[in-house]
């Protein structure tokens, strides 16, 4: 015969099911708290997949290379670019989050061919970087103070030779893919009258982070989406993310331009015969005529110090009635 269940024994097993169901309810509920969730706007569905944001982060990661280069000889300072964030978004939402007096540089992309429509992108300079970057090449440290004026004839001037040169830089990080030459059309600086992107198109905003010395702030450069999908589309089987064989020919011109970028730059140079270490007594008792000896004979090659690095080691003597050192060895192994 059947065992029976009392009522007492039907309750608590009644129960301890419930008592499973809520916890198991619960368990569901905390992890699709833990999941992070994204809104999707089925208005205007994404037009680039992960892979193809990648290579255009790809081309702009050697973008900012060219450009910390480029900066570093032109501002005689170092210079840091690196690629903060890629993102798609309605130019009117762009647009509306720039200051009123902004550094904007319309740019062609130059591509020569019927199949692919003409695309024209903007590179917006943040304030504090424009006025750093003008500050330091009118002869000061490069500094910035925070103002909300228009800037000037001059500094549109100054700025248009540097803002020409980094359109011209885009043409190699882009040389993997696509023969382009891009030339600057415009200089705008307001932003408010910049209407060459219609407001509800859809763009890509590449977002560069530059740091000059201690100032740090952003280059955007915004792209619009339906010329750039173009272009995907003409060379697609050229989107990969395999690395094109450098031409040794634009390599060594490459080199050559950052030598003569830089060449001019000073160093310290010291010549050293040899070092030692006294103790502060000796060095407060002092007097003129004192003798502190070397452990090196005096016909010794002293050391030439190029910064904090070794470089070349020669004889000390006099030319012209100066004190002269002639190079005799170069330590090419340190350099």
């Amino acid at each position: 015969m059947a065992d029976v269940l009392s009522q007492s024994q039907i309750d608590a097993l009644l129960n301890s099911f419930s008592a499973e169901g809520t916890k198991a309810l619960d368990e569901i509920e905390e992890q699709a708290s833990e999941k992070k969730v994204k809104n999707y706007d089925f208005k205007m569905p994404k037009k680039f997949t992960k892979e193809q944001l990648k290579v255009i982060d790809g081309i702009f990661e050697n973008y900012s290379r060219v450009l910390s280069s480029y900066l570093t000889g032109l501002l005689r300072v170092y210079c840091k670019v690196e690629v903060l964030q890629i993102e798609e978004q309605l130019y009117y939402e762009f647009n509306n989050a720039l200051p009123d007096y902004v550094m904007m540089a319309m740019v062609n992309m130059g591509i020569n061919d019927d199949d692919v429509l003409e695309t024209n992108c903007i590179l917006e300079l943040s304030n504090p970087i424009s006025y750093t970057m003008m500050d330091r090449l009118m002869g000061g440290v490069g500094s910035y103070t925070e103002n909300s004026r228009d800037f000037t004839e001059i500094e549109v001037g100054l700025m248009t030779g540097v803002l020409k040169k980094m359109s011209a830089l885009l043409k190699e990080p882009w040389g993997n893919y696509i023969d382009i030459n891009p030339t600057l059309t415009t200089i705008e600086t307001n932003s408010r009258v910049m209407q060459t992107i219609p407001p509800d198109e859809v763009v890509i905003i590449v977002m560069l982070e530059m740091e000059i010395r201690d100032i740090k702030n952003t280059l955007s450069i915004c792209i619009p989406a339906l010329g750039l999908e173009s272009i995907m589309t003409k060379f697609g089987d050229r989107w990969s993310r395999t690395t094109k064989k450098l031409d040794p020919k634009r390599e060594n011109e490459r080199k050559l331009s950052l030598m003569d970028a830089i060449k001019d730059s000073d160093l310290k140079i010291s010549a050293v015969l040899d070092e030692t270490e006294l103790d502060l007594y000796d060095v407060l008792t002092m007097q003129p005529g004192d003798v502190i000896p070397l452990n090196m004979p005096i016909d010794s090659n002293v050391i030439v110090k190029i910064g904090e690095h070794i470089w070349f080691d020669g004889k000390l003597g006099i030319k012209n009635n100066k004190k002269a050192v002639r190079i005799d060895n170069i330590y090419k192994e340190l350099r």
